[in-house]
């Protein structure tokens, strides 16, 4: 039962649990009795009525799409938005009707876009912030909380393995860092790479943006350079990382392509860096590495633009499209087998799949298509 606040005029109420789509209804006026609404408001409750104020200004301002596309690209953003608003009740138990594979050991979820795995500035709620109340409904109301295995940014969609205990959790810990863990992403890429497959190992390093102060991104820290035609080794940099990809097309069209991407190692960004700077084929969606210098929304070549029913002014919602497809776990405690955890594609991103007329391999394509479990992807 959604409970209700004299305070502000603007207010989340939650309407149902059966999809996050349907979480939330702004009420435009406030429940307020006559004597309620007489008292004099203090400064809190002054800054949440202006800030509600300045929302619905806004709204107005700000004309509903026609074209569909632009409308799921516009519901996406507002949906990923109210993930950092709904009660941590109410995510864990999408998190659960998500759950990949369950077994005494482990919980593998499928993470959706927009949530990220850590807290920090900014955020309001993110995956470690629920792990104890999925355990309680998982294992009861004396569980341990679930403990994380790895991480995935915040705008990656796909496999990640929970475990029950801390001890199973640093066994898979190093696992992943061993390179143990067999991990396959799927992208769509703007551009096509030339070889159609190969290996980017290429070190990389976080630099500061020139003209961008405390701005920071990962970028190349090549081996080697060009001078006067010849290829000469150059110093390695003491802060620059190994980082390895391999890559291969699924398949493509002119202005697009859907890779597999496997990462032997495991640098932040490494695979968005490696594509877009390494093989000058950024990730569609992807807003910070497709230019170096510039802090802008990814510019997209009219031809995927024109496939997308996108304008150029609205590119800047476009979600990342990285998703991590495939995890394959080997042998571990009581299980005597490797574990084949595979996850279904995020709505969004099969449906840029058919509009840009790319295919997925034929072993791959049912239940792509169905309707997530968390009414986001």
């Amino acid at each position: 039962m959604a409970v209700c606040s004299c305070s502000s005029p603007g207010l989340w109420v939650r309407a149902t649990d059966h999809h996050l789509g349907s979480l939330f209804t702004l009420l435009s006026k406030p429940f307020c009795s006559a004597a309620a609404a007489s008292r004099p408001l203090n400064a809190q409750q002054l800054a949440d009525r202006l800030r509600a104020q300045k929302r619905e200004q806004k709204k107005k301002e700000e004309p509903v799409p026609t074209n569909p596309v632009q409308r799921r690209v516009r519901e996406l953003v507002r949906f990923t938005k109210q993930l950092q608003r709904v009660h941590p009740n109410v995510l864990a138990k999408a998190l659960r009707r998500g759950i990949l594979h369950q077994d005494n050991d482990l919980v593998v979820i499928n993470k959706p876009y927009g949530l990220p795995v850590h807290g920090g500035p900014g955020v309001q709620l993110c995956i470690s912030d629920v792990l104890p109340i999925l355990a309680k409904m998982l294992l009861g109301p004396k569980a341990e909380p679930l403990h994380l295995c790895h991480r995935l940014d915040k705008e990656t969609t796909g496999v990640m393995v929970l475990a029950r205990e801390k001890e199973v959790a640093h066994q898979v810990q190093e696992l992943f860092r061993t390179r143990q863990v067999t991990k396959k992403y799927w992208a769509i890429t703007v551009r096509v790479p030339m070889p159609p497959a190969g290996v980017v190992d290429i070190p990389i390093i976080e630099k500061e943006v020139q003209g961008q102060q405390h701005h920071h991104k990962m970028t190349l820290s090549p081996s080697y350079h060009m001078d006067n035609g010849k290829m000469v080794k150059v110093r390695t940099n003491r802060h620059a990382h190994v980082a390895v990809t391999r890559y291969q097309v699924l398949s493509s069209t002119l202005p697009s392509a859907l890779l597999e991407l496997q990462p032997v190692t495991g640098i932040k960004h490494q695979l968005r860096v490696h594509l877009s700077f390494g093989l000058d084929c950024p990730i569609l969606g992807d807003h910070k590495y497709s230019d170096w210098n510039r802090l802008a929304p990814q510019k997209l070549p009219a031809g995927t633009l024109k496939r997308l029913g996108l304008e150029q002014a609205k590119a800047r919602h476009l979600p990342l499209h990285l998703h991590a497809r495939q995890l394959v776990l080997p042998a571990l405690g009581s299980r005597r087998e490797e574990l084949n955890l595979v996850c279904q594609l995020p709505r969004f991103f099969a449906r840029s799949l058919r509009r840009l007329g790319l295919e997925m391999p034929s072993k791959d394509q049912h239940g792509d298509d169905e309707v997530d479990h968390l009414g986001l992807q």
